[in-house]
């Protein structure tokens, strides 16, 4: 039997029971549903390392009860060395490695900008006590999950060699064994100023100076004045209407356009059932419209070719949800985009919400670790084009496109419900599969989480567009969707880390708050 968790106090969800244990605690101790975050926003970076670090990107909703959700954008830009001309003789970004971490990192400055937020909700928390946990996790050590081992150990040779990572992240040059006590020093130091010196330090300060310093000695564009330029900033979310809610998500640069086409497209094929043919088919067909106009579409706000809210007006979902054959499906080629993420979301005791993410965008981001302060560079300037004619040609001072999206739902029988997920091109559909599960077909919202599910596109290292089925799908619905047109590819787990790690919260009108965290992950629901 699954079982939601349920509670009154306040509830957190992240796929790292660490890191869900670190926001819930800052709640037991007074702590407000963005300070909760902001702690366990610092200690995934250290207990899961592999999918996020303080050296990535971050997004944000936060939702206070009567008013509308507030969006910030936590996402760094390229490096003003970072030109076509830095590049030179290669024909795309380099992967890994220094020159793969060209743009700046904006996490920390979206936890600052939602703190920000925060202080009108009464006396806060010192910065100290929410990175508390995050401290000591580097200092004391963590054990290695089984997740960080087996990437590690199917990355290696792209990242072995990058500055720092052997030094960070293995032990005699092999991945560490699951269960190995991590310690992470240089950073738990960093950790620790941070807490004493304020956030700001990440870019304008002493841990700025020695983060620039060590990204130009290794060979990276960055430099000390792109960090002084940054600051996270509040962007206005994208909005679709459906029956019974709205559903809310980022803007450009990220592809949250296409959790909301795909949640809007689906809405409207008039599915009666849920996890039949009918119900996993509309899905897929609607990611394949989504995507196509995501990739048309979603850049640098500052060069968007059209108005992403215009695609989520009623009669253009219904003109695209038109062309959906129930029976047939379109034909899929198009290329897929990697990512790998952590998502968290928190409910606090007075029905402020927030849902977050937070990457480094491929496994370890750039693999550079530098020396002075243990932060993992990321690698998300890499989706940038060299071509001068794509929609994301690298241009200095302009932003990446992002896999990034959290996702937050206000029903309009009271309910609040921020759900997300990690895994790249799977996130849009996963979040689409675990709304439509629980609000549409009326399942139990662990059970929407853990249910079997599918990804159209790459799995991790893989470049593959095939809809990709965990192996408890009944052997029926496989037949049928390939007997549809879908190129299906049956994964051999029955809870694989292909799908991402999911999590949900909903807080009903009465108080009681649900909880369901993804079986994939290392994660927990952790409340009061």
């Amino acid at each position: 039997m699954i079982h939601t968790l349920k509670s009154l106090g306040g509830m957190f969800v992240a796929p790292h029971h660490l890191a869900a244990q670190a926001g819930r605690d800052v709640l037991r101790d007074g702590g407000n549903a963005v300070e909760a975050m902001v702690a366990a926003a610092a200690a995934i970076a250290v207990v899961y390392p592999h999918m996020n670090a303080i050296g990535g990107d971050g997004f944000w909703l936060i939702h206070e009860p009567g008013r509308e959700p507030v969006a910030i954008d936590a996402c760094g830009p390229a490096a003003a060395l970072a030109t076509p001309e830095f590049y030179a003789g290669h024909s795309a970004i380099p992967p890994r490695g220094p020159q793969a971490a060209l743009t700046v990192a904006g996490t920390v400055g979206g936890w600052a900008r939602a703190l920000e937020v925060a202080q009108a909700w009464g006396p806060a928390l010192p910065l100290p006590r929410l990175l508390q946990d995050a401290v000591r996790h580097a200092h004391e050590g963590v054990a290695v999950s089984t997740s960080q081992h087996e990437l590690t150990r199917q990355k290696l040779d792209g990242l072995k060699n990058a500055p720092g990572f052997a030094e960070a992240y293995l032990v005699n040059g092999e991945p560490p064994a699951p269960g190995h006590v991590l310690r992470q020093p240089a950073l738990g130091d960093t950790l620790h100023a941070l807490g004493q010196r304020g956030l700001d330090d990440f870019y304008r300060g002493e841990t700025a100076a020695r983060i620039a310093a060590e990204l130009q000695r290794i060979g990276s564009p960055v430099r000390a004045t792109d960090l002084a330029a940054y600051r996270a900033h509040f962007v206005t979310p994208l909005r679709v209407r459906l029956g019974d809610s709205s559903v809310y998500n980022l803007p450009p640069p990220t592809q949250g356009l296409s959790a909301l086409m795909i949640m809007g497209l689906f809405e409207r094929l008039g599915v009666r059932e849920g996890e039949g043919f009918a119900h996993v088919h509309g899905l897929v067909e609607s990611t394949k419209r989504a995507f196509r106009v995501r990739d048309r579409v979603v850049t640098d706000p500052r060069r968007l070719p059209a108005d992403p809210q215009g695609f989520l007006a009623p009669e253009a979902l219904d003109a695209l949800a038109a062309e959906i054959d129930p029976a047939r499906a379109l034909p899929w080629p198009d290329p897929a985009r990697p990512g790998d993420t952590i998502w968290m979301g928190c409910i606090d005791a007075e029905g402020r919400a927030v849902s977050f993410i937070q990457s480094v965008y491929w496994e370890f981001g750039a693999g550079v670790v530098l020396r002075d302060t243990g932060i993992c560079w990321q690698n998300r300037g890499t989706s940038f084009s060299l071509d001068p004619k794509a929609l994301n040609h690298l241009r200095p001072g302009f932003k990446p496109f992002h896999t990034l999206n959290p996702s937050l739902a206000l029903f309009d029988d009271g309910r609040v419900m921020p759900f997300g997920t990690m895994g790249g091109e799977g996130q849009p559909q996963t979040q689409a599969a675990v709304f439509t599960r629980y609000a549409r077909f009326g399942q139990p919202l662990q059970q929407a989480v853990s249910a079997p599910r599918w990804l159209l596109g790459r799995t991790w290292g893989d470049q593959s567009t095939t809809l990709k089925l965990e192996s408890r799908f009944d052997p029926a619905l496989v037949q049928a969707l390939r007997e549809a047109g879908h190129v299906v590819e049956p994964l051999p787990e029955a809870y694989s880390d292909t799908m991402g790690h999911a999590g949900a919260l909903v807080r009903h009108p009465n108080g009681l708050i649900e909880g369901a965290a993804d079986p994939r992950s290392d994660g927990a629901v952790a409340a009061l």
